[in-house]
């Protein structure tokens, strides 16, 4: 119960210590409640050091840490919370450089004291697992449109499309954050949310999902999601423009430009806190700058835009298809090993793909995937065959044999070296590579047994056998060093015969033609 009540008092004293350090910054004068609201969450983001960590790294330690495939309605503990957070600091302390690592303790103490406020101010002890995935993908590092394509596939269904009950509960954690940074009175959750941002009579897909929240204007409620990560891209651009109100020779940040007064230019400390001089008028319309432009440039840019026949101006977005890319399960190619602990569920999850370029054994094989085989096994090369192996396709696939594989590919790449240029054929052959190499280890470790249960004749037999795997081993070793060293000369005569050489010019008829007539 003391132990405890140390605890707590800890807890309150690091929250206290938080804001104080927020308020000492001065961020309330700021007279704009959404620039206010970017800059409180801006500078939580960098205390607590989330602004180095990415969403794949939060994915990642979510996967780790077992929480991808929690009912998101479950709730943590808060030693469960604080283990995921030890996840992300310290993998991310072993990407930075020695020089610039970070105070893990303090990163993990600091966000999950946050945290806290934010999600449990009642003191329960408790985080929902989508509350915690929703704010460690609001507040981490990194592109804008990654983190809503993660946010997206939280509130949709297995069709593509959003879930309004999802969207809804979204809002109503995500606007918890202002909340937490003393904003709820200009961004906290209301019913009307959901609806001002989305009719719920439309289907909304991921292309619908991300042109609605990074259009601008955005929705009213999350206006201060987009201006966060600008804030964080222009924190270290520079304008060598004189500021109109303080007078300061450059500006780093935002740069604001008066639409009404003549060459009436303010920093973005100056405009944030209202400052005003001469006839300019804080009511005037004013237009934010994220770059510094030459007059050249401008005039430069002014001219290709009125000559171009297209659209200047780039979409938001890629497109995405409207329906999710299927995941390739891989428990069937390699078997899954023991659990012996909570990360060891790492290896039965799912890859994303286009297709699954992979042959399984649980089920005949089609008529296309004969016809293939067949074709495969009649472009095997010559110098695979009859080594006192029987390399065919199917003795590959009982065997894992990924040189038999390697020698395909070079057989086709030798009748058609175009091929080298077809990224998804290439990958798909990586892939096929890769995947029977980890069945065939997968293999060979389900199947070893400690050789003290093991009798003389077994023995006897197992030393036999390592022989012939040796051997078999020798063998394949001296073949990938000749398929190698074949990939090595296609590759050049391929490159040799796509660039024309002077004595090739020099023999073009039409060009001789025409220096006789020069003469």
């Amino acid at each position: 119960m003391i132990e405890d009540s140390g605890k707590r008092g800890n807890t309150m004293a690091e929250r206290r210590q938080l804001f104080a350090e927020m308020r000492a910054q001065d961020l309330d004068r700021i007279r704009l409640s959404t620039y206010r609201t970017a800059c409180k969450l801006r500078f939580v983001q960098k205390k607590c050091n989330l602004h180095l960590v990415d969403i794949w790294n939060v994915i990642e330690a979510l996967r780790e840490n077992a929480l991808n495939n929690l009912d998101p309605n479950i709730e943590l503990s808060v030693a469960r919370l604080e283990a995921v957070l030890s996840t992300i600091f310290y993998q991310l302390n072993k990407r930075m450089p020695t020089t610039h690592q970070i105070q893990v303790e303090q990163s993990i103490s600091l966000l999950l004291n946050f945290l806290l406020a934010a999600f449990d101010p009642e003191g329960h002890g408790k985080i929902s697992v989508f509350a915690v995935k929703m704010a460690l993908a609001t507040l981490c590092g990194g592109k804008i449109m990654d983190k809503l394509r993660y946010i997206f596939s939280m509130i949709s269904d297995s069709s593509g499309v959003m879930v309004y009950g999802r969207y809804d509960q979204f809002l109503r954690e995500v606007l918890k954050l202002p909340t937490a940074v003393f904003e709820g009175p200009s961004f906290g959750y209301t019913e009307q949310s959901a609806r001002s941002c989305f009719s719920q009579q439309k289907k909304v897909t991921l292309n619908g999902f991300l042109d609605t929240l990074m259009s601008d204007p955005p929705p009213q409620c999350l206006v201060w999601l987009p201006l966060l990560h600008r804030l964080a891209n222009v924190e270290n651009v520079f304008h060598p423009v004189e500021c109109s109100y303080c007078h300061s020779e450059s500006m780093m940040g935002f740069r604001y430009r008066c639409q009404q007064c003549h060459n009436y230019q303010l920093c973005q400390d100056c405009f944030w806190r209202g400052h005003a001089g001469g006839s300019h008028s804080n009511q005037h319309q004013m237009k934010e700058y994220t770059s510094w432009k030459s007059p050249a440039k401008k005039l430069t840019n002014a001219l290709s835009k009125s000559l171009s026949c297209a659209s200047s101006r780039e979409p938001l977005h890629p497109m995405f298809p409207d329906q999710p890319e299927k995941p390739l399960n891989l428990a069937h190619i390699v078997p899954p090993r023991p659990v012996t602990s909570m990360n060891d569920t790492l290896f039965s999850h799912s890859v994303p793909s286009s297709g699954s370029p992979f042959i399984t054994r649980s089920s005949p094989p089609k008529d296309s995937e004969v016809e293939q085989n067949k074709l495969l096994a009649r472009a095997a090369p010559a110098f695979l065959k009859g080594k006192g192996i029987q390399y065919s396709l199917n003795v590959a696939d009982r065997l894992a044999d990924e040189h038999v594989l390697i020698g395909l590919y070079v057989n086709r790449l030798r009748n058609n070296p175009s091929c080298m240029l077809e990224s998804s054929n290439r990958l798909d052959e990586e892939h096929r590579l890769i995947a029977r190499y980890a069945a065939r280890l997968a293999a060979e470790s389900t199947s070893s047994q400690p050789t003290q249960q093991r009798s003389a004749p077994d023995i006897s037999f197992t030393i036999d056998a390592n022989k012939q795997q040796r051997q078999l081993i020798a063998e394949l070793e001296n073949k990938n060093r000749e398929i190698l060293q074949e990939i090595q000369r296609l590759r050049l005569e391929h490159e040799q015969a796509s660039q024309p050489t002077p004595e090739k010019a020099q023999q073009n008829p039409t060009l001789l033609a025409e220096l006789r007539l020069l003469r």
